[in-house]
């Protein structure tokens, strides 16, 4: 290469913008890519963090409410017990199946209960349109308004999360 264009090669290597015209500026350049890596590791660290709690909560959700939907078809068999109950009561002939119906659903309520399922709905309860499905309304002077006047079905929940409303008839002072 001939002088001259060694020369013209420097000249335009320096006048170029890419190239950095002092060491300063290189080290001000290196500088602020290293604090724009650092940056992207600490959010992809934050990144990683969330998404193990994310995964960890849905595994917990997962765990807690597994049984949901086979304790939400076994409500009707407790339903049918209290149907049993409901008819046998009063009976002479029935009393000792109607003593039977009530232990197998006591029993049947424990092991529920055990796996985090309470039942809810009695008269005299505040309705709350959350947890009640209001069939109908009717008057009971002895009540409030808005209370749980009868209970025609009870409800359920599985670790504080609705499986079923309770079904109920609603005190309103005009209602007949």
């Amino acid at each position: 290469m001939a002088p001259d264009e060694k020369r013209d090669d420097i000249e335009n290597a320096a006048q170029s913008p890419a190239a950095p015209a002092t060491p300063e500026e290189e080290i001000a350049r290196l500088q602020a890519e290293l604090a724009a890596e650092a940056d992207r590791r600490l959010r992809t660290l934050a990144e990683t963090e969330n998404l193990k709690k994310r995964l960890l909560k849905e595994k917990e959700d997962f765990q807690k409410y597994a049984t949901e939907s086979l304790v939400s078809e076994l409500l009707p068999v407790l339903d049918h017990l209290d149907l049993a109950l409901a008819h046998g009561k009063g009976l002479a002939a029935c009393k000792d199946f109607v003593v039977g119906v009530d232990m197998t659903r006591k029993a049947f309520l424990d092991i529920l209960s055990r796996h985090g399922v309470t039942e809810f709905g009695a008269v005299g309860e505040s309705f709350s349109p959350e947890t009640h499905e209001a069939l109908g309304m009717t008057a009971n002077p002895e009540l409030p308004d808005d209370a749980v006047a009868q209970v025609v079905q009870k409800g359920f929940t599985l670790r504080g999360r609705l499986l079923r409303p309770a079904k109920v008839m609603v005190n309103k002072a005009g209602a007949a």
